[in-house]
């Protein structure tokens, strides 16, 4: 199944979200379609608030990536922890599928540890670095409630406000399905 993708505006994307489990059938299902959902949208990850579940779980496909990276992850995380974050601070610009036709730069750091569960509910510990860490850290915000234009000064940000307001309102196009805030 190919989940509509939640735009700006939705509350799920400013949930905290649950842990999950039950590593079961259902589970499996769900990761399948995420994946699905990450393809047909072009995206380079995806976190499970982004289709509507406030689930502590995202995967990421950096394999797209080869200019930057020697080894390209294509890789699903549940109740993943960040356990550190090293490294130089490194400016580059990030984009999201909840919210289309913006494009900021960042500032995250260049390395990161993380600890996760695997598909089997087999608990792991990572080094990841470049590319890798960034596509992470982005990912791993959308489960703690946090957008990327959150990391971008409040100026930028008012500066957004006319297209984020049209975002929230279904005035973009775009080749994917998004699901829409329910307007009052």
């Amino acid at each position: 199944m190919i989940y509509p993708i939640r735009a700006y505006g939705d509350p799920i994307l400013r949930a905290k979200c649950e842990e999950i489990v039950d590593f079961d059938e259902d589970l499996n299902d769900l990761i399948q379609s995420m994946y699905k959902t990450m393809d047909a949208s072009d995206g380079v990850g995806l976190a499970a608030p982004q289709i509507g579940k406030a689930l502590r779980m995202f995967m990421i496909d950096s394999t797209h990536f080869k200019d930057y990276e020697k080894v390209g992850v294509r890789q699903v995380f549940i109740n993943p922890v960040i356990i550190e974050e090293k490294g130089e601070n490194w400016p580059f610009e990030e984009g999201c599928l909840s919210i289309p036709d913006v494009r900021e730069d960042v500032i995250r750091k260049s390395s990161l540890k993380i600890g996760y569960q695997n598909q089997k509910g087999e608990y792991k510990e990572q080094v990841f670095d470049g590319m890798n860490a960034r596509v992470i850290q982005h990912e791993y915000d959308h489960i703690e409630g946090v957008l990327f234009i959150d990391h971008i000064s409040a100026f930028k940000r008012q500066l957004l406000k006319g297209k984020l307001s049209n975002i929230s309102r279904g005035k973009i196009n775009v080749r994917y399905r998004m699901k829409f805030p329910k307007r009052n």
